[in-house]
């Protein structure tokens, strides 16, 4: 009688078995790094378009941009006050000549505020709110994330349904943006 030369069940099994412990273990560490990835993005974006919206009211001397396109890439080439080209197309909410107050980047949903949505010199936005929330609590980020005029980056741990996560485009504190939960970020 030869013996049979492979693996057992009970050998297949315990293999199996140790797969799957391994990755009961790294799958949550990796859940944890994609949404520390996601909340790091957000925050970075986020000083972006402050950036790019203290540089649009320097060059244009309407105050703050009226929405996020207004920062974004021109149509035709030649950067104006309506398409300024100070952000890419990812993030100023669309590509082409089109009015966006929403984009979403690195799973995160992005909302611009204004007073006005077509400033002028006469009437120009000396104020604008930015908020950046999770696409969905616990998958793509934890934390709500805001940045104002005054270029501060304030961050909200509450989780779903106790974040702030709307703007006005008054500023942040006026929009609500205060609590144990909320601080500011470097």
């Amino acid at each position: 009688m030869t013996k049979a030369k492979g693996f057992s069940l009970i050998e297949l099994l315990i293999v199996v078995a140790i797969l799957l412990i391994i990755a009961a273990i790294a799958i949550p560490n990796l859940l944890r790094a994609r949404i520390a990835a996601n909340e790091s993005s957000a925050a970075a974006s986020l000083r972006t378009i402050s950036t790019a919206n203290t540089a649009y009211a320097s060059a244009y001397g309407i105050g703050y941009a009226g929405d996020l396109n207004h920062l974004g890439p021109p149509v035709g080439g030649v950067p104006d006050s309506t398409h300024a080209d100070m952000l890419d197309a990812g993030i100023s909410g669309c590509p082409l000549a089109c009015t966006s107050n929403f984009a979403t980047k690195a799973g995160y949903n992005f909302t611009y505020a204004a007073p006005d949505p077509a400033p002028t010199a006469a009437n120009p936005n000396y104020t604008f709110t930015v908020v950046a929330v999770p696409v969905t609590f616990d998958s793509t980020g934890n934390s709500t994330f805001c940045v104002d005029q005054t270029g501060v980056i304030l961050r909200d741990i509450a989780g779903a349904g106790a974040a702030m996560t709307t703007a006005s485009g008054n500023g942040c504190i006026q929009d609500g943006w205060v609590g144990a939960t909320i601080t500011p970020i470097q």
